[in-house]
């Protein structure tokens, strides 16, 4: 079986769900500081690739998909 590798729209689609997990997740207000933080590094992390002009980095390739 040849593998493909993923491209930007896999990837992006893949960021697309996350984020509406993440909506669902986060509805409710956080319980504590804890939990604001929690969040907040939580989304730092799906929209980093937003964030920086060339994404994957240099050094960094898409994995391959099974």
């Amino acid at each position: 079986m040849r593998r493909r590798r993923e491209t930007p729209a896999d990837d992006n689609a893949r960021t697309v769900r996350l984020l509406d997990a993440s909506d669902r997740a986060f509805e409710r207000e956080p319980a504590d500081g804890l939990a604001v933080e929690f969040e907040a590094v939580v989304m730092e992390g799906l929209l980093t690739d937003r964030a920086v002009p060339v994404y994957p980095p240099v050094g960094h390739a898409y994995p391959r998909k099974g």
